[in-house]
């Protein structure tokens, strides 16, 4: 199997809400999106790790960030190995193959996601190194930009480079911030289980559903900016169901089942055939 295939089963097992997007883009743009995606999904798992210390997270991300940040026309075999010295039998698969990753890109747009992951990294180390402690909205705000909203900002360079798409740069931040809030929201439960809390003191799941709405707005602003092609078929898929989410939360629900994912596809699907 080939990278780029393997990347794509990697990508299925692990993000049912972004494996769709991904394997409709075009050849290069898919290897590129993929690429990001990954490598980024390799940090969140040492963010999320259930049996690895907040130190030890924070040495993990801090280690990578430093060997991206070292990358010239790619990375030798062992770039990472030192790092997940004695960590190879507790990490996920997708992080220990970061290096696979990083190269999966095409060369000329691959540096600016070792650099945006680098980033993401080192601020996930920070978040891990204080425990995740949110106290204010602007707290939130540097969390959420650091690890989604700077995702955004990832994604519209990666539409200027394939075909010249140029994008609001706010909007973009809110598109992944809205992304996260959702997550947030929908996690909520489950983080405090495991004594984190998103939520800046004195909220309650109604303000962070209302943050969650307002970078939905932006990022539905975002979207409809976006011509027809590559990029809004891609934000399209993850926006529909983060709104779905929202609604599903709103019902009662715990979270989208596969049937409520399968009609949004098919409903969004079915919009899309009509405007072409």
């Amino acid at each position: 199997m080939d990278l780029r295939s393997d990347a794509l089963q990697i990508l299925k097992e692990t993000s049912r809400t972004f494996y769709i997007p991904i394997s409709i883009l075009p050849p290069g743009l898919q290897e590129a999106v993929a690429s990001a995606y990954l490598c980024m999904r390799a940090i969140d798992e040492i963010e999320d790790h259930p049996n690895l210390d907040n130190s030890s997270k924070a040495k993990l991300l801090r280690t990578i960030s430093l060997t991206l940040q070292a990358g010239v026309d790619g990375f030798p075999v062992d770039a990472f190995s030192d790092g997940f010295s004695g960590y190879e039998d507790i990490v996920e698969e997708v992080t220990l193959r970061i290096r696979e990753w990083s190269l999966l890109a095409p060369e000329s747009i691959a540096p600016r996601i070792w650099d945006a992951t680098a980033a993401m990294s080192d601020r996930m180390a920070y978040w891990a190194g204080i425990n995740w402690k949110i106290h204010t909205e602007a707290d939130l705000d540097r969390y959420t930009f650091g690890v989604a909203g700077a995702v955004g900002l990832l994604l519209s360079d990666l539409w200027t480079w394939y075909d010249g798409t140029q994008t609001n740069r706010t909007q973009a931040i809110g598109f992944g911030r809205g992304l996260q809030a959702v997550n947030i929201l929908r996690n909520h439960v489950e983080d405090l289980e495991r004594g984190v809390s998103f939520l800046p003191e004195g909220w309650n799941t109604a303000n962070i559903q209302e943050y969650a709405l307002r970078n939905l707005a932006l990022a539905d602003a975002y979207t409809d900016s976006l011509p027809d092609g590559p990029a809004l078929n891609f934000c399209q898929i993850p926006l529909a169901l983060a709104h779905g989410t929202i609604e599903a939360l709103a019902n009662g629900k715990e979270k989208l089942s596969r049937s409520d994912v399968m009609l949004l596809l098919e409903q969004l699907n079915s919009v899309n055939l009509k405007a072409g």
